[in-house]
Formats: structure tokens, sequence, C-alpha cells
């Protein structure tokens, strides 16, 4: 546990947000905000220490948080599946213990609705699927069960800045000069255009995370089945996350079916340089 503090990082942002509550009076109204999202963030975070992912930093936002880490789309799905919604299940005992503490003196009636009122918006605005939300890392779980890992972020990030323009319009008309949200909105767009430029080197390192780590325990395997004259590149643009792949080469000439393993394709990708090879002209082991 003392690790993971270590790692966690404030964003200027939530500086800026917890400047503007102390000048305007909000110092106790602040507080329960950082305290919600601190805990909500070490959700996340102890889920995936717990299962052993390599976390690089922990980094506080207004309305949440951002583990930064280290598996770039190589563990399972069941697994990230826990990691994100460990975030949101926090505000359920908190939103409890504020029932629990209400006989209490220095816990009032106000207090009470206050914590209820932040608990609640904080839960609700992560869940809204825009990246990188919770919200939007449960939609791109959802693609990359269906998907590959190129057209699910693609479609991901697609889906999110559409749905990203809405909320800027339902803000625009009914809160135009709040300017912690619109804050909080410019920060979701810059997120946006840096995971857009970031797409093919997020998509190398998931490549090579299977080249270099090929024990990562995945349970399902999962055929993909290609014509002999797709490229090496093409088909590698097929992998999904979150499962092992086995390619089955569609050539009626050919019987039986030809299987080649992901270890092989991957192989010729980065130590042979074949990207432009038909995979019917790789040896299969």
């Amino acid at each position: 546990m003392f690790s993971l503090l270590k790692k966690i990082k404030i964003n200027p942002l939530f500086w800026f947000v917890i400047g503007i509550g102390i000048i305007t009076g909000y110092f106790k109204e602040v507080i329960m905000v950082f305290t919600i999202v601190f805990i909500h963030e070490m959700g996340h975070s102890v889920v995936a220490h717990f299962f052993k992912w390599r976390i690089r930093k922990i980094e506080l936002l207004p309305f949440g948080g951002v583990a930064e880490v280290e598996e770039y789309g190589n563990r399972p799905l069941k697994q990230e599946f826990w990691v994100i919604i460990a975030g949101p299940l926090q505000h359920i005992w908190l939103i409890g213990l504020s029932y629990i503490l209400l006989p209490f003196e220095f816990w009032t009636v106000h207090d009470h609705h206050m914590f209820l009122t932040h608990n609640i918006m904080i839960l609700l605005f992560n869940l809204v699927p825009i990246w990188p939300l919770d919200g939007g890392k449960l939609m791109y779980l959802l693609f990359s069960t269906k998907l590959s890992f190129q057209k699910s972020l693609d479609t991901t990030l697609r889906c999110s800045l559409v749905l990203l323009f809405i909320f800027a319009g339902i803000t625009l008309y009914l809160f135009p000069f709040h300017l912690n949200l619109w804050i909080v909105l410019v920060f979701l767009l810059f997120s946006h255009y840096f995971e857009w430029k970031q797409k093919s080197y997020a998509y190398m390192r998931f490549l090579m995370e299977r080249y270099y780590k090929p024990e990562e325990p995945f349970v399902t395997t999962v055929p993909i089945i290609v014509p002999a004259q797709l490229s090496v590149q093409d088909v590698l643009k097929q992998f999904r996350r979150g499962v092992k792949h086995k390619v089955v080469i569609k050539d009626f000439s050919v019987a039986p079916k030809v299987t080649i393993y992901e270890k092989v394709i991957l192989t010729a990708f980065f130590e042979k340089k074949q990207a432009s090879r038909p995979i019917g002209l790789l040896n299969p082991p």
C-alpha cells in the first residue's frame, strides 16, 4: 500500500480547483472532494496492485483520477473490468458511511447532503462514456470483446469525441458560465487529441508486449481465419486484447488447414522483418 501512495501525483488542474475553493470560502467542500477522489482512485489502484499490474503513476483529477499502467492492453479483460469498476464501487460504501455518521454531532445534515451530492456527481460523471473517464474505458472494454486492438481504440475515440461535443453543447446551454466544468471539458478534449496522436505507438507497444512477454495467462484462444496471401502486418492488425490467437489459413488448395500460432507471426514481424510477407509463406513450428 505504501508503494502505491508514493506513486500518487496531483494534477495542476486539481490544485487550481482547490485554490478556487479556498479563495471562495469552500474549504470544507474542497476537502470532501479531495477525499472522495482519492478513495475513488485508490479503489482502481488497489485492485490493479492485487492483479500485479505495473502501475507507473496515479494522477488525481477534480473528477476522478487516472492510473497509468504498463500493461498495454495485454491483461485479461475480466481483470481490466474489475480494475475499472473498482473506482465507482467506492462511492457506494462512502454514501453508506455518511448515513452511519449522521447521529454524530460533528457530521451535520448539511455535511451529509453535501457529501452525498459530491459522491453522486463524481460517480455519474465518471460513468459518462467519454475517454478517459471510467465510462469511456468500459466502452473501450466492450468494443475490445469483439473488435481488434486498432479498431476498438479507434471506435472508442470516435464515439467518445462525438459524446464529448454533445456534452459540451449541453454545458453551453445549461451552464455557460460554469468555469470548473469548462476546464474539465478542455482537459478531456486534449486527452482525446493526445490519445489519437499516440494510436500507432499504443498499437506497437501492444504487439511488443505480446512478443516479449508471451507467458501472459490468457484463458481464451481465438482463431483468426485469413487468406494465404494476406501479409503478416495485416494479420497482426486483427489481433485483439485479452485473448491469445491462432491463425488459420483459408486455402482450399491445401489440406489439412494450416494453423500458425501468434508467436511465429510476432517473430516474423519483429525479428525477421517480414511484415509484408504473405502469411501463407511462413513456416509454422
